[in-house]
């Protein structure tokens, strides 16, 4: 099997080549009938073909992120319609963002609140650059480039989200502090609520309709309900079997319970129902499915144990799905004004990455943590964005910044994970507040 998918890489980059030399053909005649095609086959070709090249292996997902680009912006009308159903769907678009969450909730683990004690300083250190430094920044920067109002609160929005999964993985490439990297995601994850809503409220107010406790309520449905309820998964690998039977039961007893009442018409929400106690009646609905959901992963994890493998390839199937969707969308605000996003994503990140760790460094924080913490302020959950604008019902707008920093932050993110890697720890002693007991700890 190893060496088929060598020789399938191979043969892929081959593709690739051909694909190319087609479409440059095609485009310099004239013939657009072909070439788009052609640059789609070839991009999906280079992104199979990348396992063949050792040093492009941890860009993979970049590359199909630029594949979703490439297919959003060629064949946009395609996108958003695949055999009469609407790709558009907010309810489709939430269940691939919570999708998202969920995958990345099965790769967090309760353990990890633990270590907010025993790594408080390098945690509240990282906390406070990661919810000040970033919506900060992307305000100056929408206000630098004088974006559009929607397009602007669109790169506040990305500044105000927390880190993501995006953000561990690049910390794992560049051997820093993964306990600490996984840490700050949760605790970020864990006061979005609350410090998101604030920044777009105080920032981005100006520019789009804000309503506070609705965002509120949209970060708990879009991710921390999802990443509950892997949480609840992972609380129940170690929780007695009497315990495991008992709230299967309870769980099963109330969903039959709910199901009949609802077929029976017990209860309903009235027709154009609105306002917060219906919208906390929604809310509490999605916990009571969360917890439904814990229990039947954990159940299917019984089961098959594999499972968990499988989920980082399944939150990374929907970030390419909500990243096609929202390019595909707002490709006329693309062609408009994708150069001056595409600036903007790359100020953003690197503005983040340099003052993270600067301000580490600053603050004596020893260097595996500073890199750690400069990944989780300048790499943002774009999933949290694009979800938050679907939310919104703005995510050609709002969203769009979304899309065009995923790609950005993956690459960057990569290049100095690499780059890390290569130039290794030098002095670890050099740090007056190091981080106690479990630095180079591995999951």
């Amino acid at each position: 099997m190893p060496d088929l998918l060598k020789m399938t890489s191979r043969a892929s980059l081959l593709v690739a080549a051909v694909a190319g030399i087609v479409a440059a053909t095609g485009w310099a005649l004239g013939r657009g009938d072909v070439w788009p095609l052609a640059v789609v086959v070839a991009s999906i070709a280079a992104a199979v073909g990348c396992r063949a090249i050792p040093a492009l292996v941890t860009y993979q997902f970049t590359v199909w992120v630029l594949v979703t680009v490439v297919v959003g912006m060629l064949y946009p009308d395609r996108c958003l319609s695949v055999g009469g159903l609407d790709m558009r769907n907010k309810h489709l678009l939430t269940a691939m963002i919570q999708l998202v969450m969920f995958g990345m909730g099965t790769q967090m683990t309760l353990a990890e609140f633990k270590n907010v004690g025993r790594m408080s300083y390098p945690v509240a250190i990282g906390v406070l650059l990661q919810f000040s430094v970033m919506p900060v920044v992307g305000w100056g920067i929408a206000k630098m480039l004088g974006m559009p109002p929607e397009i602007a609160a669109g790169v506040v929005l990305i500044g105000a989200c927390s880190s993501g999964l995006a953000s561990n993985v690049m910390s794992y490439i560049a051997e820093a502090n993964l306990p600490l990297s996984l840490t700050l995601t949760a605790i970020g994850t864990v006061t979005a609520p609350l410090t998101t809503p604030f920044w777009m409220w105080l920032l981005a107010g100006r520019w789009t309709t804000i309503d506070f406790f609705g965002m509120m309520i949209d970060i708990v449905k879009i991710v921390i309900v999802p990443i509950g309820a892997a949480l609840l998964h992972d609380w129940l690998r170690s929780a007695a079997s009497a315990t495991r039977r008992a709230l299967t039961t309870a769980c099963a007893a109330a969903v039959i319970a709910g199901a009949g009442s609802w077929l029976a018409g017990w209860w309903t929400l009235p027709a154009g129902a609105d306002g917060e106690p219906t919208r906390l009646a929604l809310l509490a609905l999605y916990c009571g499915g969360a917890v439904v959901v814990g229990i039947g992963y954990h159940a299917l994890w019984r089961l098959w144990p594999a499972i968990d493998r499988w989920m980082p390839a399944a939150a990374m199937f929907g970030i390419l799905f909500v990243t096609l969707i929202t390019i595909a969308k707002g490709r006329a605000q693309l062609v408009e004004l994708g150069v001056e996003l595409f600036i903007a994503s790359v100020l953003h990140n690197v503005v983040g990455l340099v003052l993270g760790y600067l301000l580490c460094k600053l603050s004596r924080v020893d260097e595996r943590s500073s890199r750690t913490i400069a990944m989780e302020v300048g790499i943002q959950n774009g999933g949290m964005a694009s979800g938050l604008a679907n939310e919104m019902g703005k995510i050609d707008t709002v969203g769009l910044a979304a899309a065009v920093f995923i790609p950005w932050m993956n690459i960057s993110g990569s290049l100095l994970a690499n780059y890390w890697r290569r130039r290794g720890v030098r002095d670890e002693s050099e740090s007056a507040m190091p981080v106690q007991a479990g630095s180079d700890e591995r999951r």
